[in-house]
């Protein structure tokens, strides 16, 4: 597979078959997006009191008075749990006595929504919160949906690469999106919160492996110019579209069943995709089936109106090709150095991915209006993938990493200090944090791709991928701290993303160094270890390609 690149360089970079297989497996992506993050409207919740039953007897100025009042965000609010006693302000209201001047209601005692709440549908008409009161004692289902779908993800992405390499591409891509259109549609008739919750752990496995799946066929077919634009603008832009159609659906349909219902149309509609996008003809020259490699060339030639030669594929050059050595997970902790790159590497995605899915499940939660915020969230990914592309082509890795992080965390720390007034500054701090967040994020494959040598790149960018499927498993229950305090979850995401910030200084530089080969070439790149620069100063001298300075 060495000199497949070589092989098919006849069929040019940019002709209809590129162009074709570009845009459709992008399009394959738009329905990852809202399905990602359609958590946000499917389990919102409302502005909710307890119900009070219309069968109590009371006077209309008793019923008004029937909730107490709670400090929320330095204003009181009607409480979300708690009542007062039914039974004592039926007694007070019967005796004629006002609430308030005759009765002084904080010595009132007060009980649990003993009949279930009022939930205000001023924004969504129903969602599963309403559905199945997942509120007060129950509130705690709502962030465990969200993380048991990430759990989903994160099963999906370890087990997506394995099938598509013992089944092939093609068919794990198509049967990924079945998995995913499929359960959704099943969610709908969910008859409680358990049978919903295990459906969308499914979803979420689809999810992913629909993902890394058409990222992995698209890298295979592309050619090497146009493999970069695909893995970095190509897929990425075309998730944020499609996190940007989500808030427009749940704009016009705000019940929560309808919503999934629509949201499984574009799945169908992907299909017809089928008969376009083909089977990836590397793998196919992996599992020696060259005659329907060669047919599959042959068509892209005819497509990009080039002569293809007789034979593509020497079946016996393939044979001549050296095995790979097999590496184990150890391997990236085998010296000390090496250790310690890793464990960096893990928490640098563990802790972007934070940020970038709690404020991105957090957008509806902002002041104003959820769907527009939702909407402003997904739209200035747009504009963070195209930065963060644009600085990887001339920029050093760890600075523009680092500066996007020290962007993003510092607004996010900013918002505390904005006056309750000013709701338009907070939201703007909250984009701004957003963009900087998601540009780093976009930008580690390629510089974890870049740290590890060839021998175990793959493995390192897998497991350090896994620990950004952590992460977000994790960050819905940032999200719910905003339930006790508003600007704790952004001091937390602030303090966290300028911390891995300082500690991506520390990691190696490889921007305009040569890509290691080996584990003892890796070993060589120091980065920010001043203190071995005399000893060291021969091996730079005689290697000045990986000379790696502190500026």
């Amino acid at each position: 597979m060495r000199d497949y690149d070589e092989v098919t360089a006849f069929l040019g970079e940019w002709g209809p078959f590129q162009r074709l297989i570009f845009f459709l497996l992008s399009a394959s992506i738009i329905p990852n997006g809202f399905n990602g993050m359609s958590v946000v409207f499917l389990a919102a919740t409302p502005e909710h009191r307890c119900r009070v039953p219309d069968t109590a007897n009371l006077s209309s100025a008793w019923r008004n008075h029937s909730i107490p009042l709670r400090l929320q965000d330095g204003r009181e609010v009607p409480h979300s749990c708690r009542r007062y006693r039914l039974a004592a302000i039926a007694n007070f209201s019967a005796l004629g006595l006002e609430p308030g001047r005759d009765v002084d209601l904080e010595q009132l005692e007060q009980e649990s929504c003993l009949d279930g709440w009022e939930f205000s549908q001023d924004i969504y008409l129903s969602t599963i919160v309403t559905e199945w009161s997942l509120v007060c004692e129950d509130d705690w289902k709502t962030p465990l949906t969200s993380s048991l779908f990430f759990l989903g993800v994160l099963f999906g992405s370890f087990v997506s690469g394995q099938l598509s390499d013992r089944f092939g591409r093609k068919n794990i891509l198509f049967a990924t999106m079945a998995v995913q259109t499929g359960f959704s549609f099943l969610q709908i008739f969910s008859i409680n919160w358990e049978m919903f919750t295990v459906l969308f752990v499914i979803v979420g496995m689809g999810q992913i492996s629909n993902y890394v799946v058409a990222f992995i066929l698209g890298t295979e077919i592309l050619g090497k110019s146009v493999r970069i634009i695909f893995s970095t603008l190509g897929v990425c832009t075309f998730f944020a579209v499609g996190y940007m159609l989500l808030p427009l659906f749940a704009y016009f349909i705000r019940d929560w069943r309808m919503l999934l219902l629509a949201l499984t149309v574009p799945g169908v509609l992907c299909i017809p995709l089928w008969w376009f996008i083909p089977e990836s003809p590397r793998w196919l020259i992996s599992q020696r089936r060259f005659i329907e490699a060669e047919n599959i060339i042959q068509k892209a030639a005819k497509m990009n109106n080039k002569a293809a030669p007789v034979v593509i594929f020497d079946p016996m050059e393939e044979l001549k090709l050296p095995s790979q050595q097999k590496v184990l997970i150890l391997s990236l902790f085998r010296t000390r150095n090496i250790a310690t790159i890793t464990i960096m590497s893990l928490m640098l995605w563990m802790l972007t991915s934070v940020g970038y899915f709690a404020l991105s499940l957090n957008a509806p939660n902002l002041h104003g209006d959820a769907y527009l915020n939702c909407f402003l969230s997904a739209l200035i990914e747009v504009p963070a993938y195209i930065t963060a592309w644009l600085l990887l082509q001339t920029l050093p890795r760890r600075y523009i990493i680092a500066g996007v992080l020290f962007l993003g965390g510092g607004v996010l720390l900013l918002i505390q200090l904005v006056p309750e007034d000013y709701n338009f500054l907070s939201i703007g701090l909250a984009m701004l944090g957003k963009f900087g967040i998601t540009s780093a994020f976009s930008m580690l494959y390629v510089f974890t791709a870049e740290l590890y040598p060839t021998l175990v790149r793959n493995m390192a960018v897998g497991v350090t991928s896994m620990a950004s499927r952590v992460g977000s498993i994790i960050a819905p229950y940032f999200v719910y701290l905003g339930a006790y305090n508003r600007v704790l979850p952004y001091i937390l995401m602030g303090s966290l993303t300028v911390l891995i910030g300082i500690i991506t200084l520390f990691l190696p530089e490889s921007f305009g160094v040569t890509l290691p080969e080996t584990l003892e070439q890796m070993q060589k790149v120091k980065g920010f270890r001043l203190r071995k620069n005399t000893r060291d100063s021969t091996e730079k001298e005689e290697n000045p390609k990986v000379l790696i300075t502190s500026f």
